[in-house]
C-alpha cells in the first residue's frame, strides 16, 4: 500500500501541497482496511490515516502505509494542525465523490485552500483502473467463487422454480463459499422478463422451454467479479439458438478485439456491428462493457462515445445482448484482464449455451 501512496504524491505533486482522502473505497485502496470513516491525509514526506475509535485498534495492527492517528472530537481542527505541522497551503479534495456539504465543512480550515477540480480524483482514477498483479488475483479468486455458486445452482436449476428462488440460491451460494459481499443486487430474469436488461426478480415462475437470465458477483478481499450467463431450462426453439449465436458470435467478436490501445468506442464496436448486421442494432441498447475492480463499475467504459484507449492492467466486461420486449433476452458476460500483447479472458464458463 505504501507504493500506491507514492504513486499517489508523484501524481499531484506540484498541482496540491497534500491530498485528502475521504471515500470509503479510496480509502481502503490505499491503506488496506475496510471501514464506514476516516480520513488520510497525503504530504509529500508523510501520510496519515486520521480514524475514530471504532476502527483504531484494527488501524493500529494492519495498516502500514500510513501513520495511523485516533481522531479527536475537533476533527477540522486536528486535520487543520496536521497540514500546518506539514506546510500546506493547498489540499486537493475527491470532486467525484465528496459532497459539496463536506467540502464546505472543510473549507473552514483556516489558510488553507481546499482544491475541488480533477486533481486527487484523476490521479487516484489513473491508480485504479491499472490493476496490480495482487488485485488480479483477487478478482479471480472472486470470479471463481461465482462461478462455483452457479455451477451448484445448474445442478437444482428446474422449472417452477420463481426468479427470486434463483437470485436467493446464487447470492446464499456465495455467501456460503465465502464472499465477502455480493458485488451488486443479484439479476435472475425468465421468459419475456428477460428482455428487460437490469430487471428485478419477482414471484415469475420459470416455464418448460424458457430461458433464465442471471447476473451476478461476489467480492473477494474487497474485489468484485461480474458475469452474466443466459441458459434454457429445457430445449430452445430455432429462434432462441439463433439469437443466442448471434450475441455469443457479437462477444467473441469484443473478445478477439480486446488488446491495449483500442479505444473503448472501437470495442464496442467489434461486438455492436455484429448485432446490427444481423438486423438486431435496435435491440442491444446499452454499452459493450465496464470497468471492475474495488467497484462494479468503474472506468475504462466500453461504449460508442468512449475514446479513451485501453491499457495494460485494466480490466473491462464484454456483455453484448439483444432483448426482445414480449419475448426473450439474451445478454453473455465475460470480463477480461487487458494484457501487453491482449488479454485475459478471467471468466472460465464457456460462453456456449447450457440447457438444462
Amino acid at each position: 500500500m505504501t507504493g500506491r501512496i507514492d504513486r499517489l504524491r508523484a501524481l499531484i505533486a506540484g498541482k496540491a501541497d497534500c491530498a485528502l482522502v475521504t471515500d470509503d473505497i479510496n480509502r481502503r485502496y490505499l491503506t488496506g482496511m475496510k471501514s464506514s470513516a476516516g480520513y488520510v491525509l497525503v504530504f509529500p514526506e508523510a501520510a496519515y490515516l486520521v480514524i475514530d475509535f471504532r476502527y483504531i485498534e484494527k488501524a493500529r495492527e494492519v495498516v502500514t502505509s500510513c501513520t495511523v492517528i485516533e481522531q479527536e472530537q475537533g476533527m477540522l481542527k486536528q486535520l487543520g494542525g496536521l497540514m500546518a505541522k506539514h506546510g500546506a497551503k493547498t489540499c486537493a479534495l475527491e470532486s467525484m465523490s465528496l459532497t459539496l456539504q463536506k467540502a464546505e465543512m472543510f473549507r473552514k480550515i483556516k489558510d488553507v485552500e481546499f482544491l475541488t477540480d480533477d486533481t486527487l480524483s484523476q490521479a487516484l482514477y489513473d491508480l485504479r483502473t491499472v490493476k496490480e498483479p495482487e488485485e488480479i488475483v483477487k478478482i479471480k479468486a472472486a470470479q471463481a467463487l461465482a462461478e462455483e455458486a452457479l455451477e451448484k445452482l445448474l445442478q437444482k436449476l428446474h422449472a417452477g422454480m420463481t426468479e427470486r428462488d434463483v437470485a436467493l440460491e446464487l447470492d446464499f451460494n456465495m455467501r456460503r463459499l465465502g464472499a465477502e459481499d455480493l458485488s451488486f443486487e443479484t439479476i435472475a430474469l425468465t421468459g419475456a422478463h428477460t428482455s428487460m436488461p437490469h430487471g428485478v426478480p419477482d414471484n415469475r415462475i420459470i416455464e418448460p422451454d424458457s430461458f433464465v437470465l442471471m447476473d451476478f458477483g461476489a467480492v473477494v478481499d474487497g474485489y468484485h467479479s461480474d458475469m452474466t450467463r443466459t441458459v434454457c431450462v429445457g430445449t430452445p426453439t430455432e429462434e432462441m439458438r439463433e439469437i443466442y449465436h448471434i450475441v455469443r458470435t457479437a462477444q467473441n467478436a469484443g473478445l478477439a478485439a480486446a488488446r491495449p490501445g483500442i479505444t473503448g468506442k472501437e470495442l464496442d464496436v467489434a461486438a455492436r456491428d455484429i448485432i446490427r448486421d444481423a438486423g438486431y442494432g435496435d435491440a442491444f441498447g446499452h454499452s459493450l462493457g465496464h470497468g471492475v475492480g474495488m467497484e462494479i463499475h468503474e472506468f475504462p467504459v466500453a461504449s460508442p462515445v468512449r475514446e479513451q484507449q485501453l491499457a495494460p492492467g485494466n480490466v473491462v466486461t464484454i456483455e453484448p445482448g439483444i432483448y426482445l420486449p414480449g419475448k426473450f433476452g439474451i445478454r453473455i458476460e465475460d470480463f477480461v484482464h487487458i494484457t501487453e500483447n491482449g488479454c485475459e479472458n478471467l471468466t472460465n464458463i464457456p460462453n456456449t449455451l447450457i440447457c438444462v
